[in-house]
């Protein structure tokens, strides 16, 4: 899994067996700053064609070198692997009419003697849906309870949510993206530390800045929080333009990342429905400390906590919930919720290298 927080690739070894999912081992290998900058240099813009084709190469073997190391680092014999569920990197995503990962499945497929499912949103959108959220059919699997109704929240470069209730079958599934999670944080505090971090280290610099309440209004009527589901966003509504518009008001850095991060926190709250007991959280956003002390408080009536309670490792939760879905291709099972997407029926995701 690689994601628009464009942190690295993350690759995880899990034993399946029925619902039962075990991490064998999971590893992190942040992108080179060149590569970083070379997916931003193509992603939602105008570029040649040979800029796009090439990294789709560059990137199947990162990524294919990536799960040899893998193995190698847990000791993991690479022919007892199966399969591999490979997301790609989204460069473009437009919902419910075009979507484009790239990191060529063939390479990893040819490096690693590996079959690779890949390409996952295509078929979803073919069919009526936005292409995204996917993840949702995973969480409904190792997370739905007789009882008590659960939200499992997934904080990376965008936030998103799946509302399981208590009981509910697939279709009663409701799951979308919230709106931005790390993206904007990110990118600001890039900016304030002039490339020497990557994010807000436990929402160190957020703490230090003032929330600007104008600012804060403004940016919670974004049309897209008003927008019903299902939805999807990216780079195509937070990204770099989003960012330079928030430069531009000329705040202190440190006040613009309080306020971003009081945005992640505001629109994931808001779009929480009530009567829900517990949030599960995953993703990088778990590690931001101040973040999560705001969901706590601003969701005071739900219990909160991240999904390493459920046993599922939360920086490898989306990494693990592709391995799932590209065991369901195999298995020529539909692994799509048409209620968290929007498509016509369900169908089976991902195409075979």
């Amino acid at each position: 899994m690689s994601g628009t927080s464009l942190d690295g690739i993350d690759v995880a070894i899990v034993d399946l067996r029925g619902s039962k999912v075990s991490s064998l081992a999971f590893r992190s290998t942040p992108y080179s700053r060149a590569t970083r900058e070379a997916i931003l240099a193509v992603s939602n813009a105008e570029t040649q064609t040979w800029a796009i084709s090439r990294l789709n190469f560059l990137l199947g073997e990162l990524y294919a070198k990536a799960v040899l190391e893998t193995c190698r680092a847990a000791r993991v014999p690479l022919k007892s692997i199966d399969l591999i569920g490979l997301h790609g990197q989204t460069i473009f995503h437009e919902s419910g009419v075009s979507t484009m990962q790239i990191g060529e499945s063939a390479v990893v497929a040819e490096r690693t003697g590996i079959r690779v499912v890949s390409n996952f949103r295509e078929r979803d959108i073919a069919a009526g849906g936005q292409g995204a959220p996917l993840v949702p059919y995973v969480d409904y699997l190792l997370f739905r309870h007789r009882r008590i109704g659960r939200v499992a929240l997934n904080i990376g470069g965008i936030a998103n949510i799946t509302v399981i209730s208590a009981g509910a079958k697939p279709e009663q599934v409701i799951a979308f993206d919230t709106g931005p999670g790390n993206m904007v944080i990110d990118a600001l505090a890039s900016v304030k530390t002039v490339g020497r971090q990557r994010y807000d280290k436990d929402g160190r610099i957020a703490q230090s800045g003032t929330i600007q309440p104008w600012l804060l209004a403004a940016l919670l009527s974004h049309p897209y929080f008003a927008q019903k589901p299902p939805k999807s966003a990216g780079r195509e509504q937070f990204g770099r333009e989003y960012v330079s518009r928030l430069l531009a008001t000329r705040l202190p850095l440190a006040d613009l990342i309080a306020t971003a991060t009081e945005l992640t926190a505001r629109s994931i709250a808001r779009a929480i429905p009530e009567g829900m007991h517990e949030l599960i959280v995953s993703g990088g956003g778990v590690h931001n400390r101040h973040l999560m002390n705001r969901l706590r408080v601003l969701l005071s009536s739900m219990k909160v906590v991240t999904s390493s309670a459920h046993g599922v490792d939360p920086d490898a939760k989306e990494a693990i919930a592709f391995a799932i879905l590209a065991r369901e291709h195999v298995r020529g099972r539909p692994a799509n919720l048409p209620s968290a997407t929007g498509a016509r029926r369900a169908v089976v995701l991902g195409k075979m290298s």
